[in-house]
């Protein structure tokens, strides 16, 4: 079996370095967010610890945890080499937590927002952690119960991975669009399609990141913004794309829980690609465009108003001209394509961005079983239920 998320790399074990054409693909993992809804209301409910202790049971100790609202399991893969891995992995790691969620008469919803609305205040879990949170940050501790999808891939060299965060962090409001999974939020239709990032957006410092000019810069703007009290620890830096506080990784935090194990398992492996892509970049002494931190945060937001339907600034070129996402699909998929052929992704990550393209997003998968039957949403979550494995 591979190696929990948190475990060494390979490379971090002594396995030997061998010229870039010959290793194999970077390593990559999942993390994901579901929200726990009752079986027969439908509406969010209260029973994360009892799921998570039943899941951790089923997958394994280091493969289920539970987030800050007592509403919601997250699943952690395990370290991934290949596609038919990771995608095994998401589907073994969503049955098992599906499975445990039924022993407590709970559906697991892959959506980013609870579609219907939780019973009373939303406490949250019982956690040093997350105390602390609620007695700094007040309501945003409580206000929270959204879900999103986080890809690790392995980038040892940490002054490498800060500096290709530079070259990705204008792909996130593109990355955003194609993953919007969360029109609905409490039994209302939001106008949005993606509402889990404006929620999770109300945290200081969550929202796509600044241009740092290497890992020394970056270690003292992360310094500075926990000295602040913005943040508790480098931990709560909720940048879309960050190196991660812990892991030799970087990590795009960007997208909302995606609606099936497919969807995950090729938008995994695309973020993979886009990656590797970065550090080849830094590699060769390209420069990364100098985005502004406030149009990107405004392309971000009109991604989640829209998700692809729309245009979208081109912010990862210098001029930010306004485009179709459609145009931005095919220059992403330029951009990644050598990458996914050499690795054996193009058909996951091509068929996918194409159903994307032609059927739309999670959102509108969504608005489209509410249509279905009459506009209940009890319907969609329905649809969107994970079957136990």
């Amino acid at each position: 079996m591979p190696e929990p998320l948190d475990a060494v790399t390979p490379a971090a074990a002594g396995t030997p370095v061998f010229p870039a054409e010959l290793t194999a693909p970077p390593t990559v993992g999942v993390e994901e967010e579901f929200v726990l809804a009752d079986r027969h209301s439908r509406a969010a409910v209260h029973r994360a610890p009892a799921v998570v202790g039943a899941a951790r049971g089923r997958l394994g100790a280091p493969h289920a945890t539970a987030e800050v609202s007592q509403a919601q399991v997250e699943t952690v893969s395990a370290v991934c080499r290949t596609a038919e891995d990771l995608a095994a992995e998401i589907v073994r790691l969503r049955g098992g937590a599906a499975g445990a969620a039924a022993e407590y008469d709970c559906l697991l919803v892959p959506s980013g927002t609870a579609v219907l609305g939780r019973p009373g205040p939303p406490p949250i879990v019982d956690k040093a952690r997350y105390r602390a949170f609620a007695r700094r940050f007040g309501p945003l501790a409580h206000d929270q119960g959204v879900n999103a999808c986080h890809v690790h891939v392995g980038v040892e060299d940490r002054e490498e991975a800060v500096r290709a965060v530079n070259h990705l962090r204008g792909w996130m409001p593109l990355l955003l669009a194609v993953t919007c999974n969360s029109p609905f939020s409490d039994g209302t239709d939001t106008g949005y399609a993606s509402w889990r990032s404006m929620v999770w957006g109300r945290w200081p410092v969550a929202g796509p990141p600044p241009f740092l000019h290497g890992a020394a810069h970056h270690e003292r703007v992360v310094g500075q913004l926990v000295a602040s009290g913005a943040a508790m620890d480098p931990a709560m830096v909720y940048w879309h794309v960050r190196p991660s506080p812990h892991l030799p990784t970087v990590e795009v935090r960007v997208a909302d829980v995606l609606p099936d194990p497919a969807a995950t398992t090729a938008y995994a492996l695309l973020v993979r690609a886009l990656v590797g892509c970065a550090v080849d970049a830094v590699r060769a002494g390209e420069p990364a465009p100098v985005v502004p931190d406030l149009l990107l945060r405004a392309a971000c937001w009109q991604a989640a108003r829209h998700g692809t339907q729309g245009t979208l600034p081109a912010t990862h070129t210098p001029d930010c001209v306004p485009v179709s996402v459609g145009r931005l699909v095919d220059e992403l998929w330029k951009r990644v394509e050598p990458r996914l052929t050499r690795y054996g992704d193009d058909r996951w990550v091509g068929d996918w961005l194409s159903d994307v393209q032609r059927e739309g997003t999670g959102s509108a998968r969504q608005r489209r079983a509410a249509d279905r039957h009459g506009g209940r949403l009890q319907a969609v979550v329905d649809e969107l239920a994970v079957a136990p494995g």
